[in-house]
């Protein structure tokens, strides 16, 4: 099975996680992180509090459809890839609470 959840690192020395369906497309990048250690505490505190987080829903001006993560005092954590229909966001979103339960960051 392939990792849907993966951190990389930039060509400037900071760390993205970025989260991937089953077929490998991408849902959802975070914002940079200037270490390993902080993208992965970050994905460690999306896991044990999954619920809190808020998936606020957007319309860009050609009207595609994506949703960015904020924390409860409002600090973006990342943005989704984009969706032709609020359907397939809505599903997106799903997709994302599945993966970030199943984190294993071991």
């Amino acid at each position: 099975m392939k990792e849907r959840i993966e951190i990389k690192k930039e060509n400037d020395a900071h760390y993205r996680f970025e989260v991937k369906n089953e077929a490998g497309q991408f849902l959802f990048g975070s914002v940079p992180f200037s270490n390993e250690k902080d993208a992965k505490t970050s994905l460690a505190q999306l896991q044990s509090a999954n619920n809190t987080y808020v998936y606020e829903r957007k319309t860009d001006y050609d009207g595609r459809f994506h949703f960015r993560l904020k924390t409860a005092d409002s600090r973006i954590l990342g943005k989704s890839g984009s969706y032709q229909s609020q359907a397939g966001m809505e599903n997106g979103i799903k997709q994302m609470k599945f993966h970030l339960a199943s984190i294993n960051l071991g």
